[in-house]
């Protein structure tokens, strides 16, 4: 790069470019102008103000507590146990996790277990053998029951059998489920009482009622015109979740309980209201053989020998899991300048594309140029004026050396007319 080169190029860092104003008679640029103006605006005003009220300090750091209560009572008359009368006691599981409860709606009972040896189960792949060889002793039925005692027992003139084992015997019950077991655990209520607090805002709500009468949440249920009496009936949730009670209670499922607070600070505290939404969260619709949601639990109890033995229960169970969500929104200067400045700098955004159409794309984008871009040197401006003020001075020169017309060489031509004598 030659001298003169870099010459200009370390001048050009010293350039300034100035805005120049230019009015195109241009109704098709003209009209997307301000098109793309009004699309801002409504941006603004509609989506940004209005829907998203971006004009607000939010708080998202909710604080929540939940306590959660199950009430009813459900009569079973079974050969197993005969007739009995369940209560909140039997099949309620307060404590399977934050925020979590579990209603129990069927059951598989295995009574009066106690420690011993008894053959495992036949339907454990690990528990079957020929031969004495197949159940080492110690070791632990994979899927099982307990321990091989090193023995295989076969009945009659049978092949195969099954391994001994130490364990809780008789092993597990294994039963085909046709029905719910507590098939009245549809009308069972579940009272769902939260606490919400924004902390930013100091600012607390709970879902109850305010109210000093006492038999108000005896003889209350939830409803859309009634959302401050967290009183639900069990069979409405699970149809709110778009499921049927009989198909879930027969071998479980998890259901979402979701409460949203969305609280605009702006106005009274009444307007802050919690929304209540309903999901089954399990698969509904896998095949899986693994489908529902069950867990074991056992009763454990001494004879008068203060022998210990226990009764199994494997319990199908609807899980409930109550989900707390939500902000809080209050006007403050700072979103609103910031989101402004947004709107304003997206019209500057809409200015700079009209440019380019109009002096790259539309068919008189030559002349537009020409007419937007002009380069101005000081220098070279001095230089023509200094020129123009020379020729002026001679031109001026001229016309006083040159004689006036109409007189002879030599002749003094007069300076001016003079006043005739009054």
């Amino acid at each position: 790069m030659g001298q003169a080169a870099w010459k200009g190029l370390v001048l050009a860092l010293f350039d300034y470019k100035t805005a120049k104003f230019v009015v195109a008679k241009s109704k098709k640029v003209g009209v997307l102008y301000r098109l793309l103006q009004l699309s801002v605006l409504l941006y603004l005003i509609i989506w940004v103000f209005g829907i998203k009220k971006s004009y607000q300090d939010t708080d998202t750091s909710l604080q929540s507590a939940v306590v959660t209560k199950v009430k009813g009572v459900a009569f079973t008359n079974t050969t197993l146990l005969g007739e009995r009368l369940w209560d909140v006691a039997d099949f309620v599981i307060p404590f399977q996790g934050n925020n979590a409860f579990i209603v129990i709606t069927n059951l598989i009972l295995t009574l009066n277990q106690r420690q011993g040896t008894c053959a495992e189960h036949e339907g454990i792949p690990d528990g079957k053998c020929s031969q004495d060889n197949d159940c080492l002793a110690g070791e632990t039925v994979t899927a099982g029951h307990g321990l091989k005692t090193g023995r295989c027992l076969r009945v009659g003139n049978s092949t195969t059998g099954t391994c001994e084992i130490f364990a809780w015997c008789p092993v597990e019950r294994r039963i085909k489920l046709t029905e719910p077991f507590l098939k009245d655990a549809e009308d069972f209520t579940i009272f769902i009482k939260n606490f919400v607090h924004f902390p930013k805002f100091n600012f607390s709500k709970d879902n109850v009622l305010e109210t000093t009468n006492k038999t108000y949440l005896k003889t209350c249920h939830f409803s859309p015109k009634n959302l401050y009496c967290p009183i639900f009936r069990l069979g409405t949730i699970i149809s709110w979740a778009g499921t049927n009670f009989q198909d879930i209670a027969l071998k479980g499922g998890v259901i979402g309980i979701y409460i949203e607070w969305d609280c605009d600070l702006d106005k009274a505290a009444s307007n802050c209201n919690p929304r209540y939404y309903f999901n089954r969260l399990d698969n509904k619709h896998s095949k899986s053989l693994s489908s529902g949601y069950n867990f074991r639990f056992a009763r454990y109890y001494r004879d008068h020998n203060g022998k210990e033995y226990r009764d199994l229960i494997k319990a199908y169970g609807i899980r409930f899991d109550v989900i707390v969500y939500g902000k809080a929104g209050k006007f403050s200067i700072i979103p609103t300048v910031i989101n402004l400045g947004t709107g304003f700098a997206l019209m500057g955004a809409g200015a700079f594309l009209c440019d380019l159409i109009l002096i790259y794309l539309i068919r008189k984008r030559g002349f537009y140029r020409d007419k937007k871009f002009e380069k101005v040197s000081g220098h070279k401006a001095e230089t023509q004026e200094a020129k123009f003020d020379v020729k002026s001075k001679d031109l001026d020169q001229d016309l006083q050396d040159e004689p006036p017309e109409g007189n002879s060489v030599g002749e003094a031509a007069p300076l001016q007319e003079q006043p005739q004598a009054l």
